[in-house]
């Protein structure tokens, strides 16, 4: 399917221009800045890729490019050309004509972004129909090819299916779908592959990459994943408080970066856990089956234990159940067969069922703190609710407490009357972490907790976990697709695969070759800073695959 605009496109013209770009965010009664006199341009078919901490500006500044700011911000100052159309000076329907049809965006939060009460196909084909690019049967077949393009599992069907009833990752890779479906000129993508296991990543940048190419397509590209950037931009571009700090051509940036700052995010490694013997276990899961509504069994026979005071890491592609054990253990989802016993005793199926200090104890931190958090509620009613619900504090024992956690996750005070639209990806996980913190817990079941982290915010997160662990005894069960993650914090690993555990053991035994065959898979699915890895093992698995074959 072609775009209205298709025919007009060639490959290395200038599509868009931004300059002197101003970005206040309203807070604490007054207008602070976020993005601070940044300039950017961009060519047809050419990737730009944005990096920075959490906070640096990156998504405000990819959707200042589509001529939008979010509720409580606003663009004070500056000049958005795209394709000669200023887009600051339109009325805000004609900025909408363009939005969906020539300038799409793929958010960080997919779960937050679709519309829970209609299904995936409806919402894909939407703007497709609704901008008369294509009839809605010719829009059906073609966001079905898209769906195949990415990956997504029984793509003639899946569309049909509503937004809970499919994994992170399979919905993240369906909001793609549903940018791409309208062949835009411009796709910003906000973290598109935040949610995806190492596997299902490779497939995903591997079809984003060919098809912005294939249709000429430009791109900026916002992540914290240095190891991405570098297998999908042309450019980066590094931000820090709302500025530039320096801009150069991909390979350039990652042999020889120019600034202090940019070799500080260069240099960032993992931490290096070392190994200690198990003492008792605080957790046993036995046998364990689960399945939804009933039917089709998501976990089968799975055995887990978790130590006392240890790190027990899950691993695997989407849809192997990671979540879901995680939703057993909390009695969110009652198992079908099988026991879990939580220092000695044995669990109650449902939470309902579970006494208050049973649910203290067991704390969760989930992978979409925009699901998470309650968008109406202050971070300091966040954090005060377990305060006062699970230990009874109140008044200044209460918010003195508020302060330690604060002080805890390093965020100011200041942030404490701040709503959560208000605050960055990575800030918003951390006000979840200290929500758990809160409840004093023994285990904390932690769900792609550092997924929407930079990479330096990651190590710090990464540190304060390992601190408590040392000064608390908590256990965690760390589910998570980057094994890196895995390399620095955990004790044990589980690997998972379609609902039933692969292997299990020490981290160094796992790790270490030779692995079982799926595990070989998820560790060479892992990004390296290498501009050409994406495209030599996609080469490499293509040569087995016709080996194979053959």
């Amino acid at each position: 399917m072609k775009s209205k605009n298709s025919g007009q496109r060639e490959k290395g013209t200038k599509l868009l221009s931004v300059r002197n770009l101003h970005v206040e965010g309203f807070s604490d009664e007054r207008w602070h800045p976020i993005v601070r006199g940044v300039d950017l341009s961009l060519k047809r078919g050419e990737v730009l890729g944005l990096i920075g901490e959490s906070g640096a500006g990156k998504s405000t500044i990819g959707l200042a490019a589509m001529g939008y700011a979010k509720p409580g911000c606003r663009i004070t100052q500056g000049s958005i050309l795209f394709d000669g159309i200023d887009l600051l000076a339109m009325a805000e329907t004609a900025r909408r004509r363009l939005r969906g049809s020539r300038i799409a965006y793929v958010a960080q939060s997919a779960a937050a972004s679709f519309n829970p009460a209609h299904r995936l196909l409806d919402q894909t084909v939407e703007t497709v129909v609704a901008h008369g690019i294509a009839s809605r049967e010719a829009a059906n077949r073609d966001a079905m090819k898209l769906y195949r393009r990415l990956h997504l599992p029984d793509p003639d069907t899946i569309g049909f299916r509503y937004p809970h009833q499919v994994s992170g990752g399979q919905l993240q890779r369906a909001m793609t779908a549903m940018a791409m479906a309208c062949r835009p000129d411009l796709i910003v993508f906000d973290e598109p592959t935040t949610a995806l296991d190492v596997t299902t990543q490779v497939e995903v940048l591997a079809s984003i990459r060919k098809i912005v190419e294939e249709f000429n397509t430009a791109a900026i590209y916002v992540t914290h994943d240095l190891a991405v950037v570098a297998q999908m931009a042309n450019r980066i571009m590094v931000l820090r408080h709302g500025r530039t700090v320096e801009e150069a051509e991909t390979r350039q940036m990652l042999a020889a970066p120019a600034e202090d700052y940019t070799r500080t995010l260069w240099a960032v490694r993992k931490l290096a856990k070392p190994e200690v013997p198990a003492a008792d276990h605080l957790l046993t899961i036995d046998n364990i089956t689960a399945a939804y509504a009933g039917k089709v069994k998501v976990l089968q026979d799975v055995s887990i234990k978790v130590p006392r005071g240890r790190t027990v890491a899950v691993v695997g592609e989407s849809g192997s159940g990671k979540s879901t054990l995680a939703r057993v253990i909390t009695g969110l989802l009652p198992p079908v067969s099988g026991s879990i016993s939580f220092a000695g005793h044995r669990l109650p199926r449902t939470l309902k069922e579970r006494p208050k200090d049973i649910l203290r104890r067991i704390q969760m931190i989930y992978q979409m703190p925009d699901n998470a958090l309650n968008p109406r509620q202050t971070v300091e009613e966040v954090i005060s609710r377990p305060l006062e619900f699970y230990l009874g504090l109140k008044g200044a024992a209460c918010d003195r407490r508020v302060g330690e956690l604060m002080h805890m996750i390093e965020m100011d005070e200041n942030f404490l009357d701040r709503l959560p639209g208000e605050l960055s990806g990575g800030q918003k996980q951390r006000i979840c972490i200290a929500r758990a913190l809160a409840a004093n817990p023994e285990l904390i079941i932690c769900d792609e907790v550092t997924s929407a982290l930079d990479q330096i915010v990651q190590e710090e997160i990464l540190k304060l976990l390992m601190r408590l662990q040392q000064e608390f005894g908590v256990s965690y069960i760390f589910i998570t697709h980057d094994i890196a993650t895995v390399r620095a914090i955990a004790d044990e690993v589980v690997v998972m695969h379609q609902g039933k555990v692969v292997e299990q053991g020490l981290k160094t035994e796992i790790l270490t070759p030779p692995h079982a065959p799926y595990t070989e898979l998820l560790l060479s699915s892992v990004p390296e800073m290498d501009p050409d890895w994406l495209t030599k093992l996609l080469e490499t698995r293509e040569r087995k695959r016709v080996g194979a074959a053959n």
